[in-house]
């Protein structure tokens, strides 16, 4: 049975798309079955996985309104298989955009990713889930679909703010609409342990969230920043990188914690 993870944060620029991407390269790195699910319009988790978002025959928006399955509208990428990290991608593209609106008046309009993830549940170990910044339908989506919800922080200041409203909408989820989904950790990303706030922010996330917050940090890293521009996830771009390496080690820790969950 297929783990569902979402990695959301309705802060932008926080790094959830590079962390999906790479997540689940060094997933696929240490020997899992991945299925990356793009929901964000911009289709930079697709393009970053070595997918044209703009040459899909079949994309996220064909499962959601129910005119593809995902065994038909997932794709591969040569590079990722170049590189050894391969896992599937049900990408999207500036079509996404209108399934917002097309949705709105649909039975079942929160839970259609997850009827088409079930389909599929026993072709995967992990299915990623890259949510927009927004709490949308698709976002919605997402976290009706979901075990648990990994969220990407900077170490500053707002980040914290930006969880506190994060955390209670996670809580309305699990009331209303799905008992199963829960917080699974916080990954620190773009961390740089010479800024003396960034080590203070990290140890009030400690005290305040004990073991929710993953082991594993993320350091601030140019070759993860330029991975996106070869399409490929910095896993595959340099694997020697400490940004690469440290994605690998959050894979390993990750698999670790389902054993638990």
């Amino acid at each position: 049975m297929a783990k569902i993870f979402c990695v959301a944060n309705q802060k932008g620029g926080v790094g959830k798309t590079t962390t999906t991407v790479n997540l689940a390269a060094g997933l696929a790195k240490v020997g899992q079955r991945v299925l990356m699910v793009d929901l964000d319009p911009q289709g930079n988790a697709t393009m970053g996985s070595g997918v044209d978002k703009r040459q899909l025959p079949l994309s996220v928006y064909d499962v959601l309104l129910e005119s593809a399955s995902i065994a038909e509208a997932r794709a591969q990428s040569d590079k990722l298989k170049a590189g050894g990290c391969s896992y599937d991608i049900l990408g999207s593209n500036r079509e996404l955009a209108g399934a917002e609106v097309e949705l709105v008046e649909v039975e079942r309009r929160d839970r259609r990713l997850k009827s088409a993830l079930a389909a599929v549940d026993a072709d995967y170990d992990f299915v990623l889930i890259d949510c927009p910044p927004s709490l949308s339908m698709l976002t919605l989506n997402g976290l009706c679909s979901a075990h648990g919800v990994i969220v990407p922080m900077q170490c500053e200041y707002f980040a914290l703010e930006g969880l506190t409203d994060l955390v209670n909408t996670i809580k309305q989820v699990k009331a209303n609409l799905n008992p199963d989904l829960q917080l699974i950790g916080l990954l620190r990303v773009m961390f740089d342990p010479r800024i003396t706030l960034q080590q203070q922010v990290s140890d009030q996330l400690k005290a305040h969230f004990g073991d929710k917050v993953f082991d594993t940090v993320i350091p601030r890293n140019v070759r993860l920043a330029e991975a996106p521009s070869y399409g490929v996830p910095g896993v595959v771009f340099d694997p020697s990188s400490k940004g690469a390496q440290a994605f690998v080690a959050f894979a390993q820790e990750m698999v670790q914690r389902i054993q638990k969950i």
